[in-house]
């Protein structure tokens, strides 16, 4: 090969050179190009996968800013629904909107007594009557220092308003029973854990079910108390 070379003529080995040149700017330029592409493909698959981690991220930002600006509120819904307990809505929500999220009213509820478009606050206790159930007033009870708030049966009329209002022992708060007849802080504690374990007292006496209660402090409260 060395001898080759050595017989070739100048104009010869230009042209070798020339050759052996090109070929290897073109091995040069394949090399090159496979070694841009790896790379090129690498940076669009790290890019892509950054981008996808970017848009988790901001689904879930978007997400609690939802939840945020989403305001709720938590009331406790008894006596005539089907799901009584408590149920969460959002802020602005009505008695009907509570009464629906409760499962409904039954069979033996009376909405007549009740403002389906009251407001309802955070922290409210709301109590839906049965039919023939003997109730002067409707109370919402809130969970604010033992608050409530009074809607009136607009049925009701003076002669009855003009009679002493009893306790309601199934609607009644903590402050309320305690203003009873031997009924202190303790006592009016058991009576709302017994109703909320056992559901509402069908009748005067059931309140003897009651751990505390017997027939001599019943007998001081009978005349006080309703169902």
């Amino acid at each position: 090969m060395k001898e080759i070379i050595l017989n070739l003529t100048k104009k010869q080995k230009i042209i070798l050179a020339i050759i052996i040149s090109i070929i290897l700017l073109i091995t040069f330029a394949y090399i090159y190009k496979n070694i841009y592409s790896v790379d090129e493909s690498s940076e669009i698959i790290i890019n892509n996968d950054m981008q996808i981690e970017n848009n988790l991220v901001q689904n879930e930002e978007n997400q609690e800013n939802n939840l945020k600006e989403e305001e709720k509120v938590v009331v406790h819904v008894i006596g005539e629904v089907n799901n009584p307990g408590v149920v969460t809505l959002k802020e602005g929500a009505r008695i009907i909107d509570a009464i629906n999220e409760a499962g409904g009213k039954t069979e033996e509820a009376d909405l007549s007594k009740i403002n389906l478009a009251y407001v309802i606050e955070d922290g409210t206790q709301i109590y839906i009557p049965r039919i023939n159930e003997n109730l002067n007033e409707i109370e919402l009870m809130t969970q604010d220092a033992g608050s409530s708030t009074i809607i009136s049966n607009s049925e009701t009329d003076n002669e009855e308003n003009s009679k002493e209002v009893k306790v309601n022992i199934n609607t009644a708060n903590k402050e309320k029973l305690e203003t009873l007849p031997g009924i202190g802080e303790t006592t009016a504690q058991k009576i709302i854990d017994y109703r909320e374990a056992n559901g509402k007292f069908n009748s005067i006496e059931d309140i003897k079910n009651v751990s505390g209660i017997g027939d001599a402090k019943f007998n001081s409260l009978k005349d006080k108390i309703t169902v």
